[in-house]
């Protein structure tokens, strides 16, 4: 009948969200739950020797990264199948010139292999830097095919060779005009490429800088204990 229909069994630690979500009787709920599912939080993706996406492991279709990143090969080949395989090309062309990215079936199992200028054979996971490897990982979450509504980095510029900060900002940049990035960084130069290329990429860049003194947190800029950051949502 269009109003609200109260659930009798709800538990006051229950969700709406995971109990009332009803295509038929709340469809904004349920929705809004799709939302918020989508959402990507990349905290610490393993690029040590036993990492996850060093190992050969079987393909399936996979347009959402993992969280540990096991799933690197899977994910890069859906986006050389179904995804932008040109950006993909650029974004390792950019960040290593001459290379190319490349997924290798071995009876169903998938193994990435990079060929660069001045090598014979391409190289496999196993012989990649943390770097180099950390790089490709971010290049299969921030172009994935199924944009999430918010994606979150956590300190993205961990072991990358200073000279990958300006092609991983183009690709955070390019992400964003699709997606809400949130990155939190300790790299000056990644914040800066990222203010720099924010009109290339016509979208909009907001920073926040958090200073400690005297074993105090506060927003630069700011200095009252009452003081919050201006947030504002960049333009879509």
């Amino acid at each position: 009948d269009g109003g609200w229909h109260r659930s009798q069994d709800l538990r006051p630690y229950d969700s709406m969200l995971s109990e009332l979500a009803d295509p038929g009787l709340a469809p904004d709920l349920l929705r809004l739950r799709e939302l918020i599912r989508s959402w990507r939080f990349y905290d610490h993706v393993r690029t040590d020797a036993g990492a996850p996406a060093r190992a050969a492991r079987i393909g399936t279709r996979t347009p959402v990264l993992s969280a540990d990143g096991g799933d690197l090969a899977a994910a890069l080949q859906t986006i050389l199948e179904i995804g932008d395989d040109a950006a993909l090309d650029e974004a390792v062309t950019d960040a290593f010139p001459g290379s190319r990215v490349r997924v290798c079936d071995s009876g169903g199992r998938f193994e990435i292999q990079l060929t660069q200028r001045g090598l014979k054979r391409p190289l496999g996971p196993a012989e990649l830097s943390d770097g180099t490897l950390r790089y490709l990982l971010w290049t299969a979450a921030l172009l994935t095919p199924r944009p999430p509504e918010l994606l979150v980095l956590n300190e993205p510029e961990t072991s990358l060779h200073p000279e990958l900060l300006d092609p991983l900002a183009h690709l955070i940049l390019a992400a964003a005009r699709t997606s809400q990035v949130v990155v939190v960084t300790h790299a000056r130069p990644l914040a800066q490429a990222l203010e720099r290329g924010a009109s290339r990429h016509r979208t909009d860049v907001n920073s926040i800088e958090l200073v400690k003194e005297s074993g105090r947190t506060t927003v630069a800029g700011r200095e009252g204990l009452l003081d919050e950051p201006l947030w504002y949502w960049p333009k879509r």
